[in-house]
């Protein structure tokens, strides 16, 4: 008997369970309703269960407060106190969806972790939060976050030089992750103002280099065998050392001298982490800084994760040399060779360049006479127009240590972790630029960088126009020395002042062609930059004009043409008949674009609901005040019930309007960074 009260008491307690539950589950359901936004489930459970409790608890106080103390009879009919029942339930349920609303402003669904990642992966989230922490005490410690909301106002020149100097040293110290993004950021002249540039552009990578035993096993796991099965003997001193990667010189059994570049074992496992810091600090910065929301820094550092991301991976770098090496077929500038059999992921094997880079190789160039100079810078700037205007895959680090004066006086490049690629469409608005400059037609040039870049709200183009056609006055006649990177410096300046938005493959192009002007200068300190890079660009130019290239231009262009020319017969005679028998017209569609659609309708969704929840409260407490109408109670009137009810009508009402409020700032701060 003892068993079966045990079996019936454990069936009571599961279906009760379940009974919650279920009643749980539909009241979270009809408040995810009632606030008419998408509140995540597990949080409307979780209210939902309260409620429940909470309900229970109101509905068995108020039946025993109805009762006459011996518990036999009611104070008032089963009517009323159902009334009363009734009433309490509403106001325990609008007491709920307000804490879901608290909730939902507060911690906005999506924000906080779901029960199954709560309960995993927490060592990955400590180590995470811990590093975030380390991150943001850096950025205290060098005083920048006293400074976010300000960071790229126009302050006084000290000031700014200031901030510039504490963002690079705070940088720096946070690691490699944070060091290349300054040096990103110190090629976006569109972005920054010339301090920031200056600082961010000192950033460097060196490191201290790893042990060979930890570089000996990290390049046995890339190899998948011992190295001295692929090596015939490898140098265990560092040829070059980076917070990534380290190179050594080895030689293989057939005699090649190669390079190993080899990942550091912690280096991954670290910039993942840090990537994930940098897009959580940019999401941060968009929500509580103006500035950053119009810069769009969540987009950049989505990009710049991206981008880095591919640098940490050895494949897409060798197929970014065998991209450069095609492009460059036609010019006497060598690539490397990958040996492929060796190379992986995280390991870069290639064939040693016998010579050094330009910035160390003063004294090698000066044993050649200028006319070799010349033709070398020739050559090189030549090369990389190409690669930018004629094939669109080009090498977008072109510092003076990564382009090598090989023994044999021929020129060569290397690291190719950056590359970046332009589209058709891109390379002829360049190209049209080229051709523009060089005609001095200012014109040709503001429709070229408006193909260029993206065309900015409420564009002047008859004043960019205008200022334009000074600047190509300005440096007509081409300067040597400096008066390249005051050329490039000056239109960027233009471009940034008119409010264009660089793209980044453009902004890479457009460092690539800023980083070579140092390195053309240090190969020949005579070169006519200005007159070098029109000479170059005629001939890119003229080589687009062939008979063969414009037969294949007309070609294209006849395709693109031929739908329309075969409809065009049968739309001119139905426009004519139109207009015979007095039928055209035109129509225009107000609020044509969905988005526009979308936020008139919003908004008046949030105005009748706010304008409803007003009237409902006003009459609510008209009702609640109220001296008239019958008693239902010795001391409630009928108007005074009612006015409760209808106040929570417009509890509900301002609840669900407090929220359009929230979700509607929402919606538009995400269209905002989707169109940066």
């Amino acid at each position: 008997m003892a068993a079966l009260d045990g079996v019936g008491w454990t069936l009571t307690v599961v279906l009760g369970a379940v009974f919650l539950g279920l009643q749980a589950w539909i009241v979270a359901g009809v408040s995810r309703r009632v606030l008419g936004v998408p509140v995540g489930w597990p949080r409307s459970i979780a209210v939902g269960l309260l409620m429940s409790l909470g309900l229970s608890f109101v509905v068995r106080y108020l039946f025993r407060a109805a009762y006459v103390q011996d518990g036999t009879q009611l104070q008032v009919s089963p009517a009323v106190a159902l009334m009363f029942a009734a009433l309490a339930l509403i106001w325990v349920f609008a007491l709920g969806v307000a804490l879901l609303m608290v909730l939902e402003i507060t911690f906005p669904t999506g924000t906080l972790p779901s029960p199954v990642r709560l309960f995993t992966g927490w060592k990955t989230r400590r180590s995470h939060s811990a590093r975030y922490f380390q991150v943001m005490r850096i950025a205290v410690r060098h005083g920048l976050l006293a400074q976010a909301r300000g960071l790229n106002r126009r302050h006084a020149e000290a000031r700014e030089d200031q901030t510039a100097r504490a963002l690079r040293e705070a940088l720096n110290e946070a690691g490699v992750t944070f060091v290349k993004l300054g040096q990103m950021l110190s090629t976006r002249r569109d972005l920054l103002s010339e301090p920031y540039i200056r600082e961010l552009s000192h950033l460097q990578t060196q490191a201290t280099p790893e042990p060979w035993p930890v570089m000996e096993a990290a390049l046995a796991e890339s190899l998948g065998l011992p190295p001295q099965e692929a090596f015939a003997s490898i140098d265990h001193e560092p040829l070059a050392s980076a917070s990534v990667a380290q190179v050594h010189r080895a030689t293989l059994h057939d005699g090649t001298r190669v390079v190993v570049k080899v990942q550091r074992p912690s280096a991954l496992k670290q910039v993942e982490r840090d990537r994930a810091i940098v897009v959580q600090i940019a999401g941060w910065l968009e929500r509580s800084a103006p500035w950053a929301r119009r810069l769009g820094v969540s987009t950049l550092a989505h990009g710049f994760s991206e981008s880095l991301g591919e640098e940490l991976n050895y494949r897409v770098e060798a197929e970014n040399m065998l991209a450069i090496e095609s492009s460059l077929r036609d010019f006497d500038v060598t690539v490397p060779r990958v040996h492929s059999e060796f190379s992986g992921p995280r390991l870069l094997v290639m064939d040693e360049l016998d010579g050094q880079p330009v910035g160390s190789a003063g004294a090698a160039l000066q044993q050649w006479g200028p006319e070799r100079r010349r033709e070398l810078a020739g050559e090189l700037l030549g090369a990389t127009l190409h690669q930018i205007s004629g094939d669109g895959v080009f090498h977008a680090d072109l510092h003076p240590g990564n382009i090598f004066i090989t023994r044999e006086g021929g020129l060569a490049l290397l690291d190719f972790g950056a590359v970046g690629r332009l589209d058709p469409a891109s390379q002829q608005s360049l190209n049209m630029l080229l051709f523009s400059i060089d005609k001095n037609d200012n014109q040709l040039a503001t429709d070229a960088l408006l193909g260029l870049l993206d065309r900015p709200e409420d564009f002047d183009e008859r004043g960019f126009e205008r200022s334009l056609g000074q600047l190509l006055v300005r440096y007509r006649n081409g300067f040597g020395g400096h008066g390249g990177s005051e050329m490039f410096t000056a239109l960027f300046a233009l471009i940034v002042r008119h409010g264009f938005s660089v793209p980044p493959q453009v902004a890479a192009a457009l460092r690539a062609l800023g980083a070579l002007e140092g390195t053309l200068g240090l190969i020949d300190p005579a070169l006519n930059v200005v007159a070098a890079a029109r000479e170059a660009g005629r001939k890119i130019i003229g080589a687009q004009f062939t008979p063969g290239t414009l037969k294949d231009e007309l070609e294209i262009r006849a395709m693109q043409l031929l739908p329309t020319l075969r409809e065009w017969p049968r739309r001119l005679n139905k426009i004519t008949e139109d207009i015979e028998r007095g039928r055209l017209s035109v129509n225009v569609r107000v609020l044509a674009h969905p988005a526009d659609r979308g936020f008139l309708n919003r908004l008046v969704q949030q105005v009748v609901v706010a304008l409803l929840a007003g009237a409902a409260t006003l009459a609510a407490i008209i009702l609640i005040t109220t001296d008239t109408g019958p008693f239902i109670t010795e001391n409630v009137r009928t108007h005074a019930f009612f006015g409760y009810v209808l106040l929570f009508m417009g509890f509900i009402l301002a609840l669900r309007s407090v929220v359009l409020v929230f979700q509607r700032d929402r919606d538009d701060e995400h269209d905002r960074g989707g169109n940066h």
